[in-house]
């Protein structure tokens, strides 16, 4: 039998390629999060070593650090990864200087001024931790099908150094929060340059000093993410910390961070030379880049103040995600003045005028400046993220509009979707490759593409979802018991955790951000009921919680605590599992593997919600409130509705009927038609359901959809392409 080195040097004559060049191929890999959404891909990386691909959290620039080209060529002869490798290279390749049809079609004058596309976060994977949750994971799956479309768009954000807090619970069950510095090298980054090829700094003044940030850019497919860095020695410290944590520190450090994002970020895109032609903002984080945006057009152009906030107006797009008012950032004037005094003398304003351009009651001198506000008056387009939303929003805002009626408010509505690609197993995707259209997934916004999941043979679409939930249970066993050691707990406690869940059990997931108004804790109104449910001998429940409680926020640690405390309860320890550190590899794993995802927000205060969407892919049927993006996708055959839609004035009595909803709606209809078994042991009701849930849901919610829908409502609108609603 021949060695390794052997098997090596014949596949190297065959295919004519160094030790470097492979190492190299794989690099250029790694160095582009294109990887990230191709299973085959993430196989190949997990191939070369799966344990310190596990540990290494995924990542595969930290997996190519510990081999050298020898010893990666030895690894890919052992494997046979040669032919898997280049495969994956050339792929990348045409994916990268490939146009796809639909852009062709629809992207028109964007190709030659794209669109620049802001956000505080973005959650693109798990191994570049700057994101907290679903607005991140949002705004990465946005830029991700950007890609996928060929829609011309860069991204600006900020570069955290810490990210968003690990999350641990003590003995007791309490959160605690650990902020660790990330191995910047072993990031995809590279410093942005100019045209020049010199690397790229911007200045922000204010009365205080100046902060400068480096800027980084970060591949993401055909997208360019480009991050701002404030950790330069130029600066002070307090500024060098400015970008080490996300949504960390108080108001001063949340309006510099806003600055160094809004209008750091718009004079980031003219030193690279970039001119846009829409500027979207994900939220109202990012509104000072209208200011910046409008200097620079009273300085190049020479126009007044007030004729170049109309011309931006007219090339911005505006998304707001909130639906309380306490969610919007608001600014007192000392801050505003403090922060963006020297931009105001550029801009030739006054204090007051600035003032209230983030003012409701422009006549208000208390009022304080709200960062919506001027999003929502300085776009020419705004949206909401779910039709229910939408009315939520107009509602809110309509003060601004006080001329109008509530339903003429400016204010129309995108639905959130979520990128197939990222969140769909690839068990899942190898099953529908086998029976949906062939070129089905390049065509995932067509709903007759999914009309095939219907006509899929029940006993598949079973085997695949029961091969998920094993992997589940797995997944969480190994995660529990390993919070059981970092706690220093005895062994048997370790020893029950490695046999937590049973893969034969009903499995409900509850994964979000544990803001109190989500009400992680409606399914334990009733304990003793609860009890009797995990319990029975013949259709027994089990459930999986995971998720973060803001660190200043100590009733949604409370929550966690509740949860996270049932396992100290005989009548819950096996049928209870909480998961630490909530976040996409985690999320992954649950959406894949759950039956059911559970959703019971406060109605309406769920924007939209779109872990249920990645649930959907999967098989997964939702338990939901009418609320977000449920409220439009419910048809009575693709999930479950808690509630009718409607919530009572007095909060408590809402939260009881929701409750009885809840306990009523898993007693009659989901364990029953989860154990309602035919003669070879399938679900057949149920699996019809899940195919239902599929193929109406897929399509509609997907991120490419949403994507497409900007473009064509918004974008090319903004762009000067077509006419759109205007305000």
């Amino acid at each position: 039998m021949p060695t390794p080195e052997q098997t090596a040097m014949k596949i190297k004559q065959n295919v004519g390629i160094t030790p470097q060049g492979l190492y190299d191929k794989c690099t250029a890999l790694a160095n582009n999060l294109w990887w990230s959404w191709h299973p085959e891909v993430i196989n190949m990386f997990r191939s070369l070593d799966p344990i310190r691909w596990r540990q290494l959290g995924h990542n595969p620039i930290a997996l190519l650090r510990e081999f050298t080209p020898e010893r990666l060529e030895l690894r890919a002869a052992e494997l046979v990864l040669y032919t898997r490798i280049d495969q994956a290279y050339r792929r990348m390749q045409e994916y990268m200087n490939n146009r796809t049809a639909w852009a062709k079609r629809h992207v028109g004058v964007l190709g030659a001024k794209p669109v620049a596309y802001f956000s505080l976060e973005f959650g693109v994977h798990e191994s570049v931790p700057i994101y907290s949750g679903g607005l991140g994971v949002l705004s990465g799956d946005h830029i991700k099908s950007a890609s996928g479309l060929a829609v011309p768009l860069v991204a600006v954000g900020l570069f955290y150094d810490q990210g968003y807090f690990k999350q641990h619970l003590n003995t007791n069950g309490w959160q605690q929060e650990e902020y660790l510095d990330t191995m910047v090298e072993y990031l995809p980054l590279e410093p942005a340059v100019d045209q020049h090829g010199n690397k790229i700094t911007v200045s922000i003044e204010t009365r205080t000093g100046i902060i400068y940030a480096n800027v980084r850019k970060m591949k993401v497919g055909r997208v360019d993410l480009y991050l701002l860095d404030t950790d330069l020695e130029a600066n002070l410290p307090e500024d060098r910390e400015l970008t080490a944590r996300l949504y960390g520190g108080n108001n001063r450090t949340r309006i510099r961070q806003e600055i160094v994002s809004g209008i750091g970020g718009v004079r980031a895109l003219r030193a690279l030379g970039i001119t846009p032609g829409v500027f979207h903002l994900n939220e109202g984080h990012n509104s000072f880049a209208t200011l910046e945006a409008v200097r620079q057009m009273m300085r190049d152009d020479g126009k007044t103040f007030q004729d170049a906030c109309v011309e931006v107006a007219q090339h911005t797009v505006f998304t707001t995600h909130t639906p309380v008012p306490a969610g919007h950032d608001r600014f007192d004037g000392s801050l505003i003045e403090e922060h963006l005094g020297p931009l105001r003398d550029q801009l030739g304003i006054s204090h007051e005028h600035l003032m209230s351009l983030g003012r409701v009651d422009t006549g208000n001198m208390n009022e304080p400046f709200c960062m919506t506000v001027l999003g929502l008056k300085l776009s020419r387009y705004a949206n909401a993220v779910a039709s229910l939303h939408g009315y939520v929003s107009r509602k809110m805002w309509h003060c601004l509009w006080p001329d109008r009626s509530e339903e003429e408010v400016p204010i129309g509505h995108i639905t959130n979707g979520v990128h197939i690609p990222s969140w769909m197993s690839w068990q899942m995707t190898t099953l529908f490759e086998r029976h949906l259209q062939r070129d089905w997934s390049q065509e995932s916004i067509d709903p007759t593409v999914w009309e095939g999941v219907t006509r899929i043979d029940p006993g598949e679409v079973w085997e695949t979802h029961n091969a998920l939930k094993n992997l589940l249970v797995a997944f969480v066993r190994r995660r529990i018991s390993r919070q059981c050691r970092r706690r220093g707990e005895p062994d048997e406690i370790i020893d029950r955790a490695r046999t937590v869940l049973d893969p034969q059990v009903l499995t409900i997931g509850f994964g979000r951000r544990f803001a109190t108004y989500k009400r992680a804790t409606l399914i334990l109104s009733d304990l003793d009921r609860l009890a009797r449910l995990c319990n029975d001998p013949e259709r027994p429940v089990q459930f999986i919680f995971a998720g973060k409680a803001h660190p200043a926020d100590n009733p949604g640690k409370e929550f966690i605590q509740t949860i996270a405390n049932l396992r100290n309860d005989p009548r819950f320890a096996n049928r209870f599992a909480f998961i630490e550190d909530y976040d996409i590899n985690v999320c992954r794993h649950m959406v894949q593997g759950v039956d059911v995802w559970l959703n019971n927000p406060r109605r309406p205060l769920e924007a939209s919600g779109t872990s249920g969407m990645k649930a959907v892919l999967n098989g997964a049927l939702n338990l939901s409130i009418l609320d977000g993006w449920w409220a439009e996708a419910y048809d009575g055959t693709n999930g479950f509705a808690i509630g009718n839609g409607t919530q009572h004035v007095d909060d408590p009595i809402t939260d009881a009927r929701d409750g009885e909803s809840l306990f009523d709606l898993i007693e009659n209809q989901v364990i029953p038609l989860y154990y309602d078994t035919d003669e070879h042991g399938l679900p057949v009701k149920w699996i019809r359901r899940m195919q239902n849930s599929i193929s109406t849901l897929a399509w509609r919610f997907s991120a490419h959809r949403m994507v497409a829908d900007y473009v064509l409502n918004a974008y090319m609108p903004a762009a000067g392409g077509v006419s759109c609603i205007m305000k």
